[in-house]
């Protein structure tokens, strides 16, 4: 689940979709599905521990850049921040104080100058015209400057937030996946080259890497939640 949900199972917040505030959760799964037991979790939190099985990687940085920019951590094979305590808000980490208004009220955020919408509108702003997401992504390819200018922009600030958070938890691995950042060739790559370029003498950043599970990464982690239990993170409600 992408929006903020408490130990309760009601969304306290979702900027994106804010008529789904107030919602017990819960309780509506349930009664779409009153035999099982019910649990939840980030949606991005739950592709970080996809992305850390599928790779056999015990400590990794996961960031899905679409719609939004969720992030998720895994250190020694488990889901940080940890039971009950929210999910990890890799695209609220604010890069620039100066920057773009996020959904969330707060100028800057990670999500608000990397996410898919917000290249998008990057780069209408320097062609003078609306863009698709196919316009975007062809036109990065020929080098076009609108779109190489936006999605650099994108890739800059995604790199500042990795690095920052690579340097409080230390991974092995850091991920990139999310359908606009695995729509767009060359685009992890873009990113893993500034978050090298970031790097402080002695202390060299993991590696960047793509998501191995493309876009449904989510989704895996989904069924490991399901049929591990989580691992204790998370909620659950019979």
């Amino acid at each position: 689940m992408p929006a903020t949900v408490d130990g309760d199972g009601r969304v306290t917040a979702w900027p994106t979709r804010p008529h789904w505030t107030g919602l017990d959760l819960a309780a509506a799964l349930r009664g779409v599905f009153p035999a099982a037991e019910v649990c939840w979790a980030d949606d991005a939190d739950l592709a970080a521990l996809a992305e850390a099985r599928a790779a056999d990687c015990a400590d990794l940085v996961y960031a899905g850049v679409g719609t939004g920019v969720g992030g998720g951590i895994v250190l020694e094979g488990r889901m940080l921040p940890g039971p009950r305590r929210g999910s990890c808000e890799l695209g609220h980490v604010i890069v620039d104080r100066n920057g773009a208004r996020c959904d969330c009220g707060r100028r800057g955020c990670v999500q608000a100058e990397a996410s898919g919408p917000a290249t998008l509108r990057r780069a209408a702003t320097a062609r003078g015209a609306q863009v698709t997401f196919e316009e975007l992504r062809d036109g990065f390819a020929e080098g076009a400057a609108w779109a190489v200018g936006a999605v650099d922009a994108g890739c800059d600030a995604l790199a500042a937030a990795l690095v920052g958070v690579a340097e409080l938890v230390r991974p092995t691995a850091l991920v990139v996946g999310g359908g606009f950042a695995m729509g767009i060739p060359g685009y992890v790559e873009r990113v893993a080259a500034r978050t090298a370029g970031l790097a402080r003498p002695g202390h060299p950043p993991a590696p960047v890497r793509p998501a191995l599970l493309g876009g449904r990464s989510s989704l895996y982690g989904a069924v490991l939640a399901a049929r591990d239990g989580l691992g204790g993170v998370g909620q659950r409600h019979r």
